[in-house]
C-alpha cells in the first residue's frame, strides 16, 4: 500500500479554505499588498516568509479582520469576509507576546475564551483538560504565567487559541521570544499539535529555518507580492528567482554570459600522453656494451687482487658484465586518466576572464546570449588541494574558515572571480584539517549542482 502525500494544492478537485482574490491594501500612498491572489487549503501549515515590511503581517491582519482590503476579496470556506467582524470569524490569532493574563492561572487562561462564549462549566472543564493534555501542561494547570518557562507560556497561548476549535489559527512570529534551542524543540511540538488537531495554521515569520521546518508550503514575499509558493524542498532546490535563492539559506551567486552547449558533451579533459616504450629485450640477453655505474664484478676484482690471490691464484682476465634490466614487456596501452562524464545540452556560463566556463547542463538553452546568474549551494561543492576530475573545477585560495562543529565553511577567493563558500561535513569526531588559510585549492561541482536564473 502506497502512502498518500498531503498535497491538496496539486489536486484540481480540492477546494481552498482561504482565497485571496486580487487583494490590494494601501496605507495612503504606500502599497502594502499588491494585487495578491493565493489559495490556502484545509489542514495546511502555511508559512508567510519575508523580510520586515514585505506585507506578510498585513496579510495576516486582513485574514483576522483587523484590516480591510482596499481592493479585492478574501474568502474563508467560500464566504466573503468583507462584512464579517473579527469576533464572528472562525479564526483565532496567537501573538508573539502571547498576551496571557498574569493574574489568572494556566487553567483559567485557557478557559477564558470559552467562558466569554457562555459555555457550560462541564464543557469548559472537559475542553481545557483536553488542551492541557495536548500541550503537556496538565501539571502546571494551577500555576501563574510568571511561574512557568517561556516555552511553557508559548504552549499556554497555543492551547488557549485552540480551545475554541477554530478552522484557522494565525500565528504571528510565535517563537520569536524563545532562545534558539527551545525554539527548535517547540517547532516540532507545533507540527505535532497541528497534525493532531487538523487545524489550518498560517504562520508569519522572518526565520527561514522555522518556515522550512514547520510548513507544508512556504510563500516567500517581497514588497507586497508573493515571489514563489512551493514546498520547502522546492523553494530551496529550485528557486524561481535570484531573490528567493539569496533569501533562503546560504548560496553562491556567480554571474556570467550564457552560451548554448552542443547536444553532445564536449570533452573538457586533457587526453593522456602515451610514453613510447622501448623495444622488448629478452631478459637472458647479455649486453656487450658497458653499463654506467659500478658493477658487482669490479668489487669482486678488488677482493681477488687484495685478499684472495694468494689462495686462489690469477682470475679470468675477461670479466663478465651483467645485462641491463629487462624493460616493461607489457604491450597493453597505458590506462587513461579518468574523465568527467558530463550530461549533454544546457548552457555554459562565461564568468571570468581566462577561466574555463561553468557547465550547467540543466540550464535553459533558450536563455543563451543573456547575462545570467548561477545559484550554487555551498554543500553541493567540494574542496581539495589536488585538482579533481569533475565537470566544473575552479581554482582559488582559502581566505577564511568557519568551524561550526558539524560543518566547516571555507571562504574561497576564486582566480579572477568572486568569493564563494564551500561547506564540508565533519564526519569524524577528531580529524586533522589538511586545508588551512591561504592554501591554493580546487573547488569542484557537477553540471547539475547549480540553478541558472535570470538576473
Amino acid at each position: 500500500m502506497t502512502q498518500s502525500v498531503f498535497a491538496p494544492w496539486n489536486d484540481p478537485k480540492a477546494k481552498p479554505l482561504i482565497q485571496f482574490r486580487n487583494v490590494t491594501k494601501r496605507f495612503g500612498d504606500f502599497t502594502a499588498i499588491d494585487n495578491l491572489t493565493q489559495d490556502i487549503f484545509e489542514q495546511e501549515f502555511f508559512a508567510l516568509l519575508g523580510p520586515s515590511g514585505c506585507g506578510k503581517t498585513t496579510m495576516m491582519r486582513m485574514l483576522a479582520g483587523f484590516e480591510t482590503p482596499t481592493e479585492g476579496q478574501i474568502l474563508i470556506a467560500g464566504e466573503d469576509m468583507s462584512n464579517v467582524p473579527p469576533n464572528k470569524r472562525a479564526v483565532n490569532m496567537m501573538f508573539q507576546s502571547y498576551a496571557l493574563f498574569p493574574h489568572l492561572s494556566v487553567w483559567e487562561n485557557i478557559a477564558f475564551g470559552l467562558k466569554r462564549e457562555g459555555k457550560d462549566k462541564e464543557s469548559i472543564a472537559a475542553r481545557v483538560d483536553e488542551m492541557l493534555r495536548l500541550t503537556r501542561l496538565s501539571k502546571f494547570a494551577q500555576r501563574k504565567p510568571h511561574q512557568i518557562s517561556g516555552g511553557q507560556r508559548q504552549r499556554v497561548a497555543l492551547a488557549r487559541s485552540l480551545a475554541k476549535a477554530p478552522k484557522l489559527l494565525l500565528l504571528d512570529e510565535p517563537l520569536g521570544a524563545l532562545d534558539k534551542k527551545l525554539r527548535q524543540d517547540t517547532q516540532f511540538e507545533l507540527m505535532d499539535i497541528q497534525e493532531k488537531t487538523g487545524t489550518t495554521f498560517v504562520i508569519v515569520t522572518h526565520d527561514q529555518e522555522e518556515a522550512m521546518t514547520v510548513a507544508s508550503r512556504v510563500a516567500v514575499m517581497d514588497e507586497g507580492r508573493i515571489i514563489q509558493v512551493a514546498t520547502p524542498d522546492v523553494i530551496y532546490e529550485a528557486p524561481n528567482s535570484v531573490y528567493v535563492a539569496d533569501f533562503i539559506g546560504d548560496v553562491n551567486l556567480i554571474k556570467g554570459r550564457a552560451e548554448k552547449r552542443a547536444a553532445a558533451p564536449a570533452d573538457t579533459t586533457a587526453q593522456p600522453v602515451e610514453t613510447p616504450q622501448p623495444p622488448a629485450t629478452p631478459a637472458a640477453q647479455v649486453s656487450t656494451q658497458p653499463v654506467d655505474g659500478p658493477q658487482p664484478n669490479e668489487i669482486g676484482e678488488w677482493l681477488q687482487n687484495k685478499l684472495l690471490f694468494p689462495i686462489l691464484g690469477k682470475r679470468d682476465p675477461q670479466p663478465k658484465r651483467l645485462p641491463p634490466p629487462a624493460p616493461n614487456t607489457d604491450s597493453r596501452p597505458a590506462k587513461p586518466a579518468p574523465k568527467a562524464e558530463i550530461q549533454p545540452g544546457g548552457l555554459e556560463l562565461h564568468w571570468a576572464e581566462g577561466q574555463p566556463p561553468i557547465i550547467a547542463s540543466n540550464g535553459d538553452p533558450d536563455l543563451a546570449g543573456q547575462t545570467l546568474t548561477l545559484a550554487l549551494r555551498p554543500e553541493k561543492m567540494s574542496i581539495s588541494k589536488e585538482k579533481p576530475t569533475a565537470p566544473n573545477v575552479l581554482r582559488g585560495a582559502v581566505i577564511d574558515i568557519a568551524y561550526l562543529g558539524n560543518l566547516s565553511t571555507y571562504h574561497v577567493q576564486l582566480d579572477n572571480g568572486p568569493m564563494v563558500k564551500v561547506q564540508m561535513t565533519n564526519i569524524r569526531r577528531i580529524a586533522r584539517r589538511d586545508i588551512t588559510w591561504e592554501d591554493v585549492v580546487w573547488v569542484s561541482f557537477s553540471e547539475t549542482s547549480g540553478v541558472v536564473l535570470k538576473g
